[in-house]
């Protein structure tokens, strides 16, 4: 028998408002809209298909402040995320948002109108305080609090939605389950205990093993439950990914295990995101969930150290358990035993016993490099899938993103290092900068701060796009914020292909020298006051804190700099 919903009901609003949805498709068209953006999509269809019981809508103000201290919504429920929509002032005001308005919200890849959401309220929040309760640090290492700096706009809109349809899907359409869905499939297969595993990595042996062995611990069944919305930059990307799964999943005991895919954003908050995932697979019917070392972690901190202990997530759950009403799978780690060609927990192997493992970092190397992978580690239908995807570094692409204030020199690098690299050869290079770019891409843009990181957006989808292709892409506009060139380096991660290289270099040539080899006399036009919002005179320049390459024309020649820039890459692997 499946679990209970989380709160009691499972808030299925697609079927709650199925009666009415003609009628509220009729008035979507008539009412002012808010396109939505990929990660309020993925919450979106998780509220209207119940994953996210018991919210019914985006979280309101006391909702939201009470999530964040305590990790509950106002009325007490234990729910340890913030759900929110955020808008921009400029929004509030040309969608006249205030209580009671009702706004179609619509999916941005096909426009359809998915959802109407009446207003309860817009609030302001404190940007820094949600990143220290949530993520544990006001740390832009972190990928969800780069995000909240980056892309959360200023203003959060509370209210509850009323479900037209659920987005459309195309991939992989068989293996999307609602929570009613696959309590059905439960249902109908007579599973009593399901025991979910959450992922965002490929699987391999270890992965099986584990989830084999808890299951047949409980006398259970093992739901594969893997993400396939918004995860960390610079994941595997989740077609890849669902491939591999549909390979592994051959390799269970008949019956035993069932694959579904979850269209969730991840945060990579640690244990808060631990006891998220818990009621997600509650509200999908688990009665088990296994919860992983170091649980949705998101890596190394500014400092160098893991943002959440390794059992940090394991202990949270465990506190909330009576609660949460779902056992806890504390995960295993599992190793390879050579002498008897298995897996076993670590902590079960006797000392001085032989083992195998590969690291993360060392599969990595070796899908980047070619070298072999045993088959002890991982099945041969997975590695295949894996090199299918993530070829030879030598045939991945690149983003070269040159950065400097106007005349600093970029453009003659950039252009430079177009013609070294077309010398060598294997790829194709294309050239994306100010002179030549901008007029075709952002004819319509200005020079504020909001228009040149909308610029910045557009820039980094065609580059993106061009480095998945397997191109080499050098990028060098003046990029004077560090919110933008940061969004353009998590574009590429998460979309730029095999490997998301993605390299910033600082041309870092001072300002005076700019000015003065400044022959077109735009500088003296800004100082004169006849450009407005000029770099470097009456706007900020905010230099790279964490630049790839630091280079200076005063300092270098520009082969020189080319020189260091192809040396940067073969160090990569990448030439």
């Amino acid at each position: 028998m499946a679990n209970s919903p989380h709160g009691g009901i499972l808030k299925d609003l697609v079927a709650r408002d199925e009666a009415i949805s003609a009628q509220l498709r009729e008035e979507a068209a008539s009412l002012r809209e808010i396109v939505l953006t990929e990660r309020q999509l993925c919450d979106l269809e998780l509220i209207i298909n119940g994953g996210f019981s018991p919210l019914e809508g985006f979280m309101n103000e006391n909702d939201y402040s009470s999530v964040v201290d305590t990790l509950r919504l106002s009325d007490g429920t234990l729910f340890s995320m913030p759900v929110t929509l955020d808008v921009s002032l400029a929004d509030i005001e040309r969608l006249r948002i205030a209580p009671g308005a009702r706004l179609t919200l619509r999916d941005p890849r096909d426009d359809q109108a998915l959802a109407i959401l009446t207003v309860e309220d817009a609030y302001t929040f404190d940007a820094v305080k949600e990143a220290i309760q949530v993520f544990g640090a006001d740390d832009p290492a972190h990928p969800s609090v780069a995000y909240l700096r980056n892309r959360v706009k200023e203003y959060y809109v509370g209210g509850k939605v009323q479900a037209i349809q659920a987005p459309t899907h195309f991939d992989y359409v068989a293996l999307r389950y609602t929570p009613s869905e696959l309590r059905a499939h439960f249902k109908k297969l007579a599973w009593r205990k399901v025991v979910a595993f959450q992922t965002r990595n490929p699987m391999h042996r270890a992965h099986r093993e584990l989830t084999v062995r808890a299951a047949r611990q409980r006398q259970a069944n093992v739901l594969i439950h893997p993400v396939v919305g918004l995860t960390k930059p610079g994941d595997v990307d989740h077609y890849t990914r669902v491939r591999v799964y549909e390979a592994i999943m051959a390799k269970y005991p008949n019956g035993m295990g069932h694959l579904a895919l979850l269209p969730l954003a991840m945060r990579m908050a640690g244990p808060r995101e631990a006891v998220w995932h818990a009621i997600i697979r509650k509200n999908f019917g688990a009665t088990h969930f296994i919860v992983g070392r170091d649980h949705a972690g998101p890596g190394k901190n500014s400092q160098g150290k893991d943002f959440y202990g390794p059992y940090d997530a394991q202990e949270l759950v465990e506190k909330y358990k009576d609660e949460l009403q779902i056992e806890m799978v504390p995960f295993q780690q599992m190793t390879y035993l050579p002498s008897t060609d298995e897996y076993q927990p670590v902590d079960e192997i006797p000392a001085g016993t032989q083992t195998l493992d590969i690291s993360g970092t060392e599969l990595r190397k070796r899908l980047k490099t070619g070298a072999p992978i045993p088959d002890w580690f991982s099945y041969d239908a997975v590695v295949k899938t894996l090199r299918e995807s993530y070829p030879p570094r030598q045939k991945q692409g690149f983003v070269l993103f040159l950065t400097g204030l106007h005349n600093s020199g970029k453009d003659v690098i950039a252009k430079a290092l177009q013609v070294s690299l077309n010398e060598q050869g294997g790829r194709s290079v294309s050239l994306l900068i100010g002179e030549t770019l901008r007029p075709d891409l952002s004819p319509q843009l200005g020079y504020t701060s909001a228009e040149r990181h909308e610029n910045l957006q557009r820039i980094s989808f065609v580059a993106s796009e061009l480095a998945r292709a397997g191109a080499a892409v050098i990028a060098a506009p003046i990029a004077p914020e560090e919110r933008s060139r940061t969004l353009v380096r998590d574009t590429v991660l998460q979309s730029g292909g095999a490997g998301g290289n993605f390299f910033l270099i600082h041309v870092a040539t001072p300002l005076e020298h700019c000015e003065k080899t400044d022959r077109k006399g735009v500088y003296s036009q800004a100082r004169s006051g006849e450009i407005k919002g000029f770099v470097g005179v009456d706007t900020e320049y905010e230099a790279p804190k964490k630049a790839d390459l630091v280079v200076d024309v005063t300092a270098q020649s520009i082969p020189e700099i080319v020189h260091s820039i192809v040396l940067l890459l073969e160090t990569n692997a990448l030439l």
